[in-house]
């Protein structure tokens, strides 16, 4: 076996989202396992440099789980200057994120990043056209495709368990405390639009790239978009205005006459088994898929529910719905996609979630803002280069 060190700059692991599942449990993990097997006699050895502002963070990070100490920065462009940096990684706010790709992409670096990749659409194409131009490859971050219930819902699909599928119904959220006398789950640079928060920025490229994926294109967008929480508390105890959605209420009719509604909020509380559940309904059977779990009711066992509200229940309608069984080993989803994304750059293998596909993500955030403002639906043109 040969082992070949792929040096990746991954700029804004301080953060939650950057730290806990991109570098602890997809980079690290990786390490752990002993690299990556590309099955032809390579083994690909991640060595992450840690960027970011604050080296107080980063030093210790590096501390925590045994990097080199000088396999930290806070000079994103002489990091990107240095040419044994294969790849670029980007888990920073959004409104730091297009400008760094550019310098990323002039520097002839591989691009992997979250979403939103941009702020707006020009720029999420821009970076499309760039990344192209320079020859370099790139991918997005699509990490709901890799959860064990979204791949029990792919596995009905591929299967025809559903025919012809009428509705998707998502639920996502949870109560995100205001910060007075509980400590908020989330960054308060999220309940500010001024700073690129909202919850619509952040979870319709969630929803665009699940339904794309899974159940048809989105032809139009409806959705209202609120602000439930007027003023909350920031990480030092100060109270500020909420000036970012915190809900959003949508629908999105999709390529083959399918129709998706699809909550999204910081502001309910949960009464579902996990934090996100999709139910999907067509005409031999429906499923309800989570992060984990899967449960299905077919045609053919479907009861036959009768309206009285005079009598109680006697049943569960829950106990109803069969559970679809794992049938296989299911990796940290942000790790497996991370795994794909190293075999394209290293062994060319496929993979299909780029930079236009991170566009197509905002331009559904952007065009359900517009729904929202004006009060109307909105068509969602096919994007092209």
């Amino acid at each position: 076996m040969t082992r070949k060190t792929v040096r990746i700059a991954m700029n804004g692991v301080t953060g939650r989202m950057g730290y806990r599942q991109h570098l602890v449990r997809s980079i690290l993990a990786i390490r752990e396992q002993g690299g990556l097997d590309l099955g032809d006699g390579t083994v690909l050895w991640p060595e992450p440099i840690l960027v970011g502002r604050r080296e107080h963070a980063l030093k210790a990070l590096a501390e925590q789980h045994g990097l080199a100490a000088e396999n930290i920065s806070t000079d994103v462009d002489a990091v990107l200057a240095d040419p044994t940096v294969d790849i670029y990684f980007d888990a920073q706010v959004t409104s730091a994120r297009e400008e760094a790709i550019k310098k990323a992409i002039a520097a002839g670096k591989h691009i992997y990043t979250e979403k939103p990749t941009a702020t707006g659409l020009e720029g999420a194409l821009e970076l499309a056209r760039l990344a192209n131009a320079a020859g370099i490859k790139h991918g997005v971050v699509q990490d709901k495709l890799f959860l064990p219930g979204l791949l029990k819902l792919k596995r009905l699909i591929d299967g025809g368990f559903f025919g012809r599928i009428l509705s998707v119904r998502g639920e996502f959220g949870y109560w995100v405390f205001e910060g007075d006398w509980q400590t908020a789950q989330r960054p308060s640079w999220n309940y500010r639009a001024e700073d690129g928060g909202g919850i619509v920025v952040d979870m319709f490229p969630h929803w665009e790239y699940v339904l794309h994926e899974l159940f048809g294109r989105v032809k139009s967008v409806q959705a209202i978009a609120t602000t439930h929480i007027p003023q909350r508390w920031d990480e030092n105890g100060k109270p500020y205005d909420a000036t970012a959605d915190d809900a959003a209420y949508g629908i999105f009719e999709l390529d083959g006459g399918a129709i998706a509604q699809i909550n999204s909020s910081w502001a309910v509380r949960v009464n579902r088994d996990e934090l996100v559940e999709f139910q999907v309904d067509g005409t031999e059977g429906s499923a309800v898929a989570g992060l984990r779990n899967c449960r299905v009711q077919h045609r053919s066992s479907t009861p036959k529910p009768v309206w009285n509200p005079d009598i109680p229940a006697t049943y569960s309608f829950r106990d109803q719905w069969q559970e679809v069984p794992d049938n296989a080993d299911f990796d940290n989803g942000f790790k497996a996609q991370w795994e794909l994304f190293l075999r394209h750059v290293y062994a060319d293998a496929p993979y299909h979630w780029d930079l236009l596909a991170g566009a197509r993500g905002v331009q559904l955030a952007e065009l359900g803002l517009k729904s929202s403002a004006e009060g109307v639906r909105v068509d969602v043109p096919e994007i092209q280069l």
